[in-house]
């Protein structure tokens, strides 16, 4: 076979993929954490991936060497504790109910923020997304436990949070220097929320797996995200995400063996869909070029190509 003949990737098709591989990687990320969690709690993991996290993006980025005013470095280190508060609440959620319907519950954030930015019928999505919630949480006989889905919706407030923050601070700053600040700030709050008592919990080797899990999320998907939105549009990059719910049953399913109830696969697939539908009507009037720092389903509210 003359592979000089095999037609190249299109650059929507290469950006898809790095999307998928994004996601993938959150997702795994997530499931390592799951299982690490089990020996030294999930607020220690928490701290873990967002300490290392901080470290490899100050490196990468040297924000000592970009220019901030003093109003950008407000709104990254709120950006900051909204990540801090994301992580430690998805970790505390994920102890008592399922990754999958932790993943959806906390997607409401990002989805409310493109449902209250959306035009026209985009509000109708809004019902959707409620009737995917009664079927990812089962009130009627109590099958998912109240305090994990408590603090998986207190991670959707923070994303949203997040989502509306990033637009802020990538507005202001080029590539990933808001993640630079944002990202010690977040370890710093971290450490102050699960406390210094997490420490006591660390070796050696847990810390070398931190660094892996840093790596799964948010570095590597961080960057893929970043040279996916130069391939596709914001619209076509939000849709993707809102995929991530269901990778994040598969997971879920094929590496934590957690089997997902009827109603909460209709809940995951009604999330979806409201998420697709938001995503294509709430898209943000341009106003200036932004710049590639957002994380996965902060594109729901832009218009621009670029990550998660």
């Amino acid at each position: 076979m003359n592979f000089l003949s095999v037609p190249a990737p299109s650059s929507a098709s290469m950006g898809s993929m790095m999307a998928f591989g994004a996601m993938s990687c959150v997702q795994l990320g997530l499931a390592a954490s799951i299982v690490l969690a089990d020996n030294i709690g999930s607020g220690a993991v928490a701290w873990l991936r967002l300490a290392w996290a901080a470290v490899i993006l100050v490196l990468i980025a040297r924000p000592w060497k970009l220019k901030f005013t003093r109003n950008t470095l407000l709104i990254c280190a709120l950006l900051g504790l909204a990540t801090a508060g994301m992580t430690v609440s998805f970790m505390k959620s994920v102890e008592t109910i399922p990754l999958g319907t932790a993943s959806a519950l906390e997607f409401m954030g990002p989805l409310a923020v493109a449902i209250i930015q959306g035009r026209g019928s985009a509000r109708w999505w809004a019902v959707i997304a409620a009737l995917g919630v009664l079927g990812l949480t089962e009130p009627w006989h109590g099958a998912v436990d109240l305090t994990g889905v408590l603090y998986a919706l207190g991670g959707a407030v923070c994303w949203a949070v997040y989502v509306l923050l990033t637009q802020r601070a990538g507005d202001a700053v080029d590539g990933v220097g808001a993640l630079a600040v944002s990202m010690p700030v977040a370890a710093i709050a971290a450490t102050f929320m699960v406390g210094p008592v997490v420490l006591e919990a660390l070796d050696m080797q847990t810390l070398i797996i931190g660094v892996g899990l840093a790596l799964l999320l948010p570095v590597i998907p961080f960057s893929l995200e970043i040279f996916a939105l130069r391939r596709l549009t914001t619209a076509a990059f939000g849709t993707l995400m809102c995929l991530e719910p269901a990778i994040a049953m598969t997971v879920g399913l094929l590496i934590l063996h957690q089997v997902p109830r009827p109603a909460a696969m209709v809940g995951i697939a009604l999330v979806i869909l409201a998420g697709i539908g938001a995503t294509r009507t709430g898209q943000r009037l341009p106003k200036n070029i932004v710049s590639p720092t957002v994380k996965p389903l902060a594109g729901l509210a832009e218009d621009h190509s670029q990550p998660r």
